[in-house]
């Protein structure tokens, strides 16, 4: 598979990420008309649901704090490691009414780079698993790696990024 290095722009320096060329999005823009749905566009509680949602799934964030901006959330704190870093803008971002997360101001990554894949329509773990591993059997460990975002293997969506551990 053809692969490319991007520098994500708003991160940390050291923050690489690893993307299949047909991907073509960088991991801060999502689809921001699918998703899990927490808030209402336009809600006034919007940022506080979004913070709530995000720490539910506790990615190891402490001091999380979240701001939404027409389709942006704004998210800030300390990451405990680069996984933490990652899930924390995952979530975020595979949220119905967020097409673009900024998380500049998101600190502590650091550690291994990261692969990222965005489902298309008719993806299964399997399949995305027999892509990155050759091996589907291997599905178990995106999930594994992605449980906050997925809550069932058997139910991801077109448009959906997840995390591909190495």
């Amino acid at each position: 598979m053809n692969r490319r290095m991007l520098a994500i722009s708003g991160s940390p320096p050291n923050l690489r990420c690893r993307f299949p060329s047909i991907m073509g999005v960088p991991l801060f823009d999502f689809a921001a008309n699918i998703g899990k749905k927490v808030f209402n566009r336009g809600e006034d509680k919007a940022a506080e649901k979004l913070k709530k949602h995000i720490e539910a799934n506790n990615p190891g964030i402490n001091g999380l704090d979240v701001a939404i901006d027409g389709d942006t959330a704004v998210i800030s704190g300390t990451a405990k490691d680069q996984a933490a870093y990652e899930k924390a803008v995952l979530l975020a971002g595979n949220v119905e009414g967020v097409g673009k997360v900024e998380a500049g101001a998101l600190a502590g990554a650091g550690g291994k780079e990261a692969e990222f894949v965005l489902i298309q329509s008719g993806d299964t773990l399997w399949g995305v698993a027999e892509r990155a591993y050759g091996n589907g059997a291997r599905y178990q460990e995106i999930f594994e790696a992605n449980r906050e975002v997925i809550q069932n293997p058997d139910l991801i969506y077109p448009g959906q990024k997840i995390r591909i551990p190495r």
